[in-house]
Protein backbone atom coordinates (compact mmCIF):
# COMPACT_ATOMS: atom_id res chain seq x y z
CA UNK A 1 0.00 0.00 0.00
CA UNK A 2 2.93 2.13 0.78
CA UNK A 3 4.22 2.15 -2.91
CA UNK A 4 1.10 3.19 -4.37
CA UNK A 5 0.37 5.91 -1.85
CA UNK A 6 3.76 7.10 -2.75
CA UNK A 7 2.58 6.99 -6.62
CA UNK A 8 -0.24 8.72 -5.68
CA UNK A 9 1.26 11.64 -3.97
CA UNK A 10 3.91 12.13 -6.95
CA UNK A 11 0.86 12.40 -9.65
CA UNK A 12 -0.78 14.97 -7.45
CA UNK A 13 2.60 16.93 -7.22
CA UNK A 14 3.21 16.25 -10.74
CA UNK A 15 -0.10 17.68 -11.73
CA UNK A 16 0.44 20.85 -8.92
CA UNK A 17 0.79 23.31 -11.27
CA UNK A 18 -2.08 22.07 -14.24
CA UNK A 19 -4.24 21.99 -11.17
CA UNK A 20 -3.46 25.56 -9.82
CA UNK A 21 -4.09 27.03 -13.87
CA UNK A 22 -7.73 24.55 -14.10
CA UNK A 23 -8.92 24.75 -10.38
CA UNK A 24 -8.43 27.93 -8.81
CA UNK A 25 -11.15 29.60 -11.19
CA UNK A 26 -13.57 26.90 -10.15
CA UNK A 27 -12.48 27.09 -6.75
CA UNK A 28 -13.77 30.52 -6.74
CA UNK A 29 -17.56 29.54 -8.09
CA UNK A 30 -18.13 26.59 -5.68
CA UNK A 31 -16.84 28.23 -2.33
CA UNK A 32 -19.98 29.64 -2.27
CA UNK A 33 -23.14 27.63 -2.59
CA UNK A 34 -25.36 29.68 -5.00
CA UNK A 35 -27.36 28.79 -8.25
CA UNK A 36 -25.37 28.15 -11.54
CA UNK A 37 -25.57 30.92 -13.97
CA UNK A 38 -24.17 31.52 -17.82
CA UNK A 39 -21.25 33.50 -16.71
CA UNK A 40 -20.11 30.50 -14.25
CA UNK A 41 -19.58 27.94 -17.24
CA UNK A 42 -17.97 31.04 -18.83
CA UNK A 43 -15.17 30.32 -16.33
CA UNK A 44 -15.05 26.97 -16.30
CA UNK A 45 -14.82 26.95 -20.02
CA UNK A 46 -11.57 29.62 -19.80
CA UNK A 47 -10.16 27.36 -17.08
CA UNK A 48 -10.45 24.21 -19.69
CA UNK A 49 -8.50 26.03 -22.04
CA UNK A 50 -6.13 27.63 -20.18
CA UNK A 51 -4.87 24.16 -18.75
CA UNK A 52 -4.70 23.02 -22.76
CA UNK A 53 -7.70 20.80 -22.82
CA UNK A 54 -8.07 21.87 -25.99
CA UNK A 55 -10.75 24.18 -27.94
CA UNK A 56 -12.69 21.16 -29.38
CA UNK A 57 -12.51 19.11 -26.16
CA UNK A 58 -13.57 22.08 -23.85
CA UNK A 59 -16.31 23.06 -26.56
CA UNK A 60 -17.95 19.40 -26.25
CA UNK A 61 -17.41 19.29 -22.42
CA UNK A 62 -19.21 23.06 -22.30
CA UNK A 63 -22.06 21.92 -24.78
CA UNK A 64 -22.76 19.14 -22.37
CA UNK A 65 -22.56 21.20 -19.06
CA UNK A 66 -24.85 23.61 -20.95
CA UNK A 67 -27.14 20.97 -21.37
CA UNK A 68 -27.24 19.57 -18.10
CA UNK A 69 -27.62 23.22 -16.60
CA UNK A 70 -30.67 24.04 -19.22
CA UNK A 71 -32.40 20.48 -18.25
CA UNK A 72 -31.88 21.25 -14.97
CA UNK A 73 -29.48 18.43 -13.79
CA UNK A 74 -26.92 20.69 -12.69
CA UNK A 75 -27.97 23.73 -10.42
CA UNK A 76 -26.17 24.71 -8.06
CA UNK A 77 -22.77 25.83 -7.62
CA UNK A 78 -21.99 22.37 -5.76
CA UNK A 79 -22.54 20.35 -8.64
CA UNK A 80 -20.13 21.42 -11.13
CA UNK A 81 -17.03 19.91 -9.97
CA UNK A 82 -18.87 16.59 -9.72
CA UNK A 83 -20.15 16.80 -13.44
CA UNK A 84 -16.84 17.57 -14.49
CA UNK A 85 -14.85 14.96 -12.95
CA UNK A 86 -17.58 12.13 -14.07
CA UNK A 87 -17.36 14.02 -17.72
CA UNK A 88 -13.18 13.92 -17.43
CA UNK A 89 -13.01 10.46 -16.62
CA UNK A 90 -15.61 9.14 -18.90
CA UNK A 91 -13.60 10.39 -22.19
CA UNK A 92 -10.37 8.91 -20.64
CA UNK A 93 -11.59 5.68 -20.16
CA UNK A 94 -12.97 5.13 -23.53
CA UNK A 95 -10.11 2.91 -25.45
CA UNK A 96 -8.95 1.54 -21.88
CA UNK A 97 -5.51 2.61 -20.03
CA UNK A 98 -4.25 -0.65 -19.49
CA UNK A 99 -1.10 -2.22 -21.41
CA UNK A 100 -1.71 -4.77 -23.65
CA UNK A 101 0.31 -7.94 -22.85
CA UNK A 102 0.88 -10.98 -25.31
CA UNK A 103 -0.77 -14.23 -24.47
CA UNK A 104 2.74 -15.66 -23.90
CA UNK A 105 6.09 -13.87 -23.45
CA UNK A 106 7.56 -12.07 -24.58
CA UNK A 107 5.56 -8.68 -25.09
CA UNK A 108 7.28 -6.66 -27.56
CA UNK A 109 6.76 -2.79 -27.00
CA UNK A 110 7.60 -0.14 -29.81
CA UNK A 111 8.63 3.50 -28.33
CA UNK A 112 8.97 6.38 -30.84
CA UNK A 113 8.99 9.60 -30.43
CA UNK A 114 11.16 12.99 -31.47
CA UNK A 115 13.87 13.71 -29.99
CA UNK A 116 14.03 15.36 -26.77
CA UNK A 117 10.39 14.53 -26.05
CA UNK A 118 12.46 12.43 -22.79
CA UNK A 119 12.23 9.06 -25.33
CA UNK A 120 15.28 7.64 -23.58
CA UNK A 121 14.59 8.15 -19.97
CA UNK A 122 10.97 7.22 -20.74
CA UNK A 123 12.28 3.63 -21.91
CA UNK A 124 14.66 3.67 -18.86
CA UNK A 125 11.18 3.73 -16.57
CA UNK A 126 9.58 1.01 -18.20
CA UNK A 127 12.43 -1.14 -17.41
CA UNK A 128 12.39 -0.22 -13.93
CA UNK A 129 8.65 -0.61 -13.58
CA UNK A 130 8.77 -4.49 -15.42
CA UNK A 131 12.31 -5.30 -13.59
CA UNK A 132 10.22 -4.09 -10.02
CA UNK A 133 7.72 -6.37 -10.71
CA UNK A 134 9.84 -9.51 -11.59
CA UNK A 135 9.76 -9.15 -14.77
CA UNK A 136 12.93 -10.12 -17.31
CA UNK A 137 13.20 -7.39 -19.64
CA UNK A 138 15.22 -6.70 -22.76
CA UNK A 139 16.08 -3.40 -24.30
CA UNK A 140 16.51 -3.12 -27.91
CA UNK A 141 18.67 0.33 -29.30
CA UNK A 142 17.27 0.76 -32.42
CA UNK A 143 17.83 4.12 -32.60
CA UNK A 144 21.29 3.70 -34.47
CA UNK A 145 21.42 7.02 -35.93
CA UNK A 146 21.89 8.89 -32.72
CA UNK A 147 25.25 7.51 -31.15
CA UNK A 148 24.04 9.43 -27.74
CA UNK A 149 20.59 7.26 -27.67
CA UNK A 150 22.59 3.78 -27.96
CA UNK A 151 25.28 5.75 -25.83
CA UNK A 152 22.45 6.60 -23.34
CA UNK A 153 19.99 2.93 -23.68
CA UNK A 154 23.50 1.72 -22.45
CA UNK A 155 24.02 3.36 -19.67
CA UNK A 156 20.54 2.92 -18.04
CA UNK A 157 20.66 -0.74 -18.72
CA UNK A 158 23.74 -1.46 -17.40
CA UNK A 159 22.67 1.03 -14.02
CA UNK A 160 19.28 -1.14 -13.82
CA UNK A 161 20.70 -4.33 -14.61
CA UNK A 162 18.99 -5.75 -17.74
CA UNK A 163 20.14 -6.89 -21.16
CA UNK A 164 20.48 -4.89 -24.15
CA UNK A 165 21.09 -5.54 -27.33
CA UNK A 166 22.89 -2.99 -29.79
CA UNK A 167 24.87 -2.81 -33.30
CA UNK A 168 26.82 -0.32 -34.26
CA UNK A 169 26.68 3.58 -34.88
CA UNK A 170 24.59 3.56 -38.41
CA UNK A 171 23.78 -0.22 -38.20
CA UNK A 172 20.39 -1.00 -39.87
CA UNK A 173 17.76 -0.38 -36.89
CA UNK A 174 15.74 -3.43 -38.27
CA UNK A 175 18.64 -5.91 -38.18
CA UNK A 176 18.92 -4.56 -34.42
CA UNK A 177 14.74 -5.53 -33.78
CA UNK A 178 15.70 -9.17 -35.65
CA UNK A 179 18.77 -10.39 -32.91
CA UNK A 180 16.51 -8.39 -29.94
CA UNK A 181 13.73 -10.55 -30.75
CA UNK A 182 16.03 -13.85 -31.26
CA UNK A 183 17.80 -12.54 -27.57
CA UNK A 184 14.20 -11.71 -26.12
CA UNK A 185 13.00 -15.64 -27.07
CA UNK A 186 16.10 -17.71 -26.20
CA UNK A 187 16.34 -15.73 -22.78
CA UNK A 188 12.71 -16.39 -22.07
CA UNK A 189 11.87 -12.17 -21.43
CA UNK A 190 9.01 -11.30 -20.91
CA UNK A 191 9.31 -7.85 -22.23
CA UNK A 192 11.35 -6.73 -25.26
CA UNK A 193 11.55 -3.09 -25.47
CA UNK A 194 12.15 -1.20 -28.69
CA UNK A 195 13.95 2.58 -28.90
CA UNK A 196 13.05 3.86 -32.56
CA UNK A 197 14.65 7.00 -34.33
CA UNK A 198 13.20 9.91 -33.09
CA UNK A 199 13.37 11.66 -36.80
CA UNK A 200 14.31 11.25 -40.17
CA UNK A 201 15.35 13.40 -43.31
CA UNK A 202 11.70 12.94 -44.11
CA UNK A 203 8.03 11.88 -42.74
CA UNK A 204 8.60 8.92 -45.75
CA UNK A 205 11.43 8.06 -44.48
CA UNK A 206 10.41 7.88 -40.86
CA UNK A 207 7.62 5.69 -42.37
CA UNK A 208 9.97 3.32 -44.13
CA UNK A 209 11.69 2.89 -41.10
CA UNK A 210 9.22 2.60 -38.50
CA UNK A 211 7.15 -0.10 -40.79
CA UNK A 212 10.33 -2.07 -41.57
CA UNK A 213 11.12 -2.61 -37.96
CA UNK A 214 7.30 -3.71 -37.46
CA UNK A 215 7.39 -6.02 -40.21
CA UNK A 216 10.71 -7.49 -38.87
CA UNK A 217 9.10 -8.01 -34.97
CA UNK A 218 5.81 -9.51 -36.48
CA UNK A 219 8.01 -12.19 -38.44
CA UNK A 220 10.01 -12.93 -34.96
CA UNK A 221 6.86 -12.56 -32.37
CA UNK A 222 3.91 -13.73 -33.47
CA UNK A 223 1.50 -10.15 -32.71
CA UNK A 224 4.45 -8.25 -31.95
CA UNK A 225 4.69 -5.16 -31.73
CA UNK A 226 2.25 -5.41 -28.84
CA UNK A 227 2.15 -1.95 -27.60
CA UNK A 228 3.60 1.25 -30.18
CA UNK A 229 3.88 3.65 -27.04
CA UNK A 230 4.60 7.14 -27.87
CA UNK A 231 6.45 9.52 -25.91
CA UNK A 232 5.19 13.12 -25.95
CA UNK A 233 6.25 16.02 -24.06
CA UNK A 234 3.76 17.39 -21.80
CA UNK A 235 5.25 20.86 -21.17
CA UNK A 236 4.84 21.42 -24.86
CA UNK A 237 1.21 21.17 -25.05
CA UNK A 238 -1.04 21.54 -28.39
CA UNK A 239 2.34 21.09 -29.84
CA UNK A 240 2.59 17.66 -28.82
CA UNK A 241 -0.91 16.78 -30.81
CA UNK A 242 0.93 17.77 -34.14
CA UNK A 243 3.84 15.15 -33.17
CA UNK A 244 1.39 12.59 -32.29
CA UNK A 245 -0.19 13.11 -35.81
CA UNK A 246 2.98 12.79 -37.29
CA UNK A 247 3.84 9.54 -35.69
CA UNK A 248 0.20 8.33 -35.91
CA UNK A 249 0.53 8.47 -40.11
CA UNK A 250 3.97 6.44 -39.68
CA UNK A 251 2.95 3.81 -37.76
CA UNK A 252 -0.15 2.69 -35.79
CA UNK A 253 0.02 4.46 -32.34
CA UNK A 254 -1.84 2.00 -29.59
CA UNK A 255 -0.98 4.27 -26.80
CA UNK A 256 1.15 7.69 -25.29
CA UNK A 257 3.73 7.62 -22.50
CA UNK A 258 3.24 11.52 -21.40
CA UNK A 259 6.80 12.66 -20.17
CA UNK A 260 7.69 15.46 -17.83
CA UNK A 261 4.18 15.85 -16.59
CA UNK A 262 5.75 16.47 -13.40
CA UNK A 263 7.01 20.57 -14.92
CA UNK A 264 3.78 21.53 -16.75
CA UNK A 265 0.89 23.50 -16.38
CA UNK A 266 -0.65 22.19 -19.48
CA UNK A 267 -1.99 18.80 -18.03
CA UNK A 268 -5.06 18.47 -19.56
CA UNK A 269 -3.25 18.09 -22.79
CA UNK A 270 -3.66 14.23 -21.63
CA UNK A 271 -7.80 15.23 -22.26
CA UNK A 272 -7.11 16.97 -25.42
CA UNK A 273 -5.05 14.33 -27.53
CA UNK A 274 -7.30 11.70 -26.20
CA UNK A 275 -10.25 13.58 -27.94
CA UNK A 276 -8.25 15.04 -31.26
CA UNK A 277 -6.73 11.44 -32.05
CA UNK A 278 -8.48 8.94 -29.72
CA UNK A 279 -5.24 7.32 -27.98
CA UNK A 280 -5.39 6.46 -24.82
CA UNK A 281 -2.58 7.14 -22.35
CA UNK A 282 -0.94 4.27 -20.97
CA UNK A 283 1.74 5.79 -18.48
CA UNK A 284 2.89 8.79 -17.78
CA UNK A 285 6.43 10.21 -16.27
CA UNK A 286 6.17 12.25 -12.93
CA UNK A 287 10.11 13.15 -12.38
CA UNK A 288 13.73 13.13 -13.31
CA UNK A 289 14.40 9.23 -11.37
CA UNK A 290 13.43 5.47 -13.14
CA UNK A 291 11.45 5.41 -10.46
CA UNK A 292 9.21 8.50 -11.38
CA UNK A 293 6.78 5.88 -13.55
CA UNK A 294 3.04 5.47 -13.09
CA UNK A 295 0.59 3.81 -14.83
CA UNK A 296 -2.33 6.20 -16.10
CA UNK A 297 -4.96 6.04 -14.25
CA UNK A 298 -7.96 8.21 -14.94
CA UNK A 299 -9.82 8.63 -12.04
CA UNK A 300 -6.28 9.12 -10.00
CA UNK A 301 -6.06 11.33 -12.62
CA UNK A 302 -8.98 13.76 -12.58
CA UNK A 303 -9.25 13.47 -8.80
CA UNK A 304 -5.83 14.83 -8.25
CA UNK A 305 -6.77 17.49 -10.72
CA UNK A 306 -9.85 18.75 -8.46
CA UNK A 307 -8.12 17.56 -4.93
Amino acid sequence: MGFFRNIAEKIKRGLRKTKDVLFAPIRKLVEVFRNVNDEDIDVIEEALIGADVGVEATRKIIERLRVAYKKGEVRTTDQLIPFLKADLKQRLVERGNDLRVAPAPPTVILVCGVNGTGKTTSIAKLAKHFADDGKKVILAASDTFRAAAVEQLTIWAQRLKVDLVKHQMGADPAAVVFDAADAAVARKADFLVIDTAGRLQTKENLMKELTKIRNVAAKKIPGAPHEVLLVLDATTGQNAISQAQHFQAATNVTGLFLAKLDGTAKGGIVVAIKDKLDIPVKFVGIGETPEDIAPFDADEFVEALFE
